[in-house]
């Protein structure tokens, strides 16, 4: 029995010392922790049944509750609550049978499940931000409880590799080194094994390209045009992001090893590109997304919500992809390859809005069965002294001073 259940079994005892129905004895964590750790309501219940005032039928019981070693600093309050510590003796004695006994005395599933926990979220050719360390250590965390208790647990990085970034280092690279064959347009290949940059270019390429972007339109257009040849599977583009994948992952790979983190899976955004279209024309078939002002949407609004939830965008206008179709489209490989009963990701809490959204669409859309589990765990931001997020990246060398 775990640690509450182990406090409701000796309430009961006491109850049926004192007279009263067992059953009716349950612990719950106070609703007032500055007066008790623990309260019973059970005299509510029973002045129901005994016809008679609450706070008599606790104070009856509270002498029993004050025998009992399990409890300490007992009393009875009106309307008829019981408050209660867990006494310093009791407390050790749990501790030391729960630290010899075999797993501490976890009770496993009695039918383990698979759960893929979507940690990490890294976008490749960019040093890892501060943040990360967020994602990595708490969902190592929670992957590694979740196969404690029997499960099978699944832990995918899902790297963010086929977006603008992309096409803003093509075009970066190709103003800076524009005698690669990889902008030749007679160059038949095959294209070089060895990429043409190190990681450590590779990290200096992007910011500058994002930078360039924002002042010039016109190498911004280029951008674009370089992700959507991309897309199109162009290959001598297919080559370059060949390249960045393969550098930065290496790379990754070095630095998460580093922390003691790992992941079964090293997935992509790219990886679910090939479900996208199939997926849409599905969704449209069955009329659970439709067109509002240009855009595919579906609409995932519910009748009790407190807040206001917009639509789920899932193509946009010009008919580009969004994170949200990106995420649709992971679930689909996931239940086709692992068929999951749950999913857990974990993000920044600023995402929340995105998870309620693409979840509630995976349903309406029939990607998940009704049983499967979907399970958003949001975290904090880290914050500066003048109160905002971090934006801090680091390397391996801030890792090894990390770990030392």
């Amino acid at each position: 029995m775990n640690f509450i259940e182990t406090l409701n079994a000796s309430l009961r005892e006491t109850f049926q010392k004192a007279g009263f129905d067992g059953s009716f004895a349950e612990i719950v964590v106070s609703s007032r922790p500055d007066l008790a750790e623990y309260q019973c309501n059970a005299a509510l219940a029973l002045a129901k049944t005994l016809h008679r005032a609450p706070i008599a039928i606790a104070e009856e019981i509270v002498p029993y509750l004050r025998e009992n070693p399990a409890f300490s600093d007992v009393s009875a309050v009106p309307p008829g609550f019981i408050n209660l510590n867990v006494s310093a003796p009791f407390l050790r004695d749990y501790l030391a049978e729960t630290a010899s006994s075999p797993d501490f005395g976890v009770e496993k599933e009695e039918t383990p499940k698979t759960v893929i926990v979507d940690y990490g979220g890294p976008n490749i050719a960019k040093p890892l931000h501060i943040g990360h360390l967020r994602s990595a250590i708490i969902g190592e965390s929670v992957k590694r409880i979740v196969r404690f208790m029997g499960n099978r647990a699944i832990g995918d990085i899902h790297l963010g590799d086929w977006g603008t970034p992309i096409g803003l280092i093509i075009e970066e690279l190709k103003s800076r080194k524009p005698g690669l064959p990889y902008f030749d347009e007679s160059f038949s290949g095959p294209y070089p094994d060895e990429a043409p940059f190190t990681i450590s270019e590779l990290e200096e390429i992007y910011p500058a390209a994002s930078a360039k972007s924002k002042e010039d339109e016109s190498f911004r257009q280029n951008a674009l045009h370089n992700t959507k040849l991309l897309q199109e599977r162009y290959p001598a583009y297919i080559a370059i992001w060949k390249h960045i994948v393969s550098v930065s992952v290496r790379d990754l790979k070095k630095n998460y090893d580093r922390l003691n983190v790992s992941f079964e899976l090293w997935k992509a955004e790219s990886d679910a590109d090939p479900y996208i279209r199939p997926m849409i024309d599905e969704m449209i078939e069955k009329n659970v997304a439709h067109i509002s002002e240009g855009a595919l949407v579906i609409d995932v609004a519910e009748e009790n919500d407190k807040r206001e939830i917009p639509p789920c965008l899932i193509r946009k206008s010009d008919g580009a992809s969004l994170y949200a179709t990106t995420d649709l489209a992971t679930i689909v490989w996931r239940m086709r390859d692992y068929c999951p009963d749950g999913m857990i990701y974990l993000a920044d809490k600023r995402q929340e809005m995105h998870y309620t959204q693409f979840f509630r669409a995976a349903r309406k859309a029939g990607l998940v069965e009704p049983e499967t589990v979907l399970t958003f765990i949001g975290f904090g931001t880290m914050n500066g002294t003048d109160g905002k997020p971090f934006k801090t990246r680091f390397n391996s060398i801030f890792i090894d001073m990390l770990c030392k």
